[in-house]
């Protein structure tokens, strides 16, 4: 078998704009930053907002129909 044919595999930490800090094993040789993580998410902490851009919802009703009910 060759030597020094795969690259290295070690632990780096990923830092989250948010301040999380998580510990990866990767092929990086460095650690990253993120700009999102599981913490601060809206999807995982429960803070999605429905965003109605321009009405838009209103014109699908009116166009097929449908009552806001």
């Amino acid at each position: 078998m060759k030597k020094d044919l795969h690259p290295k595999y070690q632990t780096i930490k990923a830092t989250c704009s948010c301040g999380n800090v998580m510990e990866f094993n990767s092929t990086l040789a460095s650690d990253i930053n993120v700009d999102i993580c599981s913490n601060c998410h809206p999807f995982y902490t429960g803070q999605q907002k429905i965003v109605d851009t321009g009405g838009r919802v209103q014109r699908f009703e009116k166009k097929f129909g449908r009552s806001a009910n």
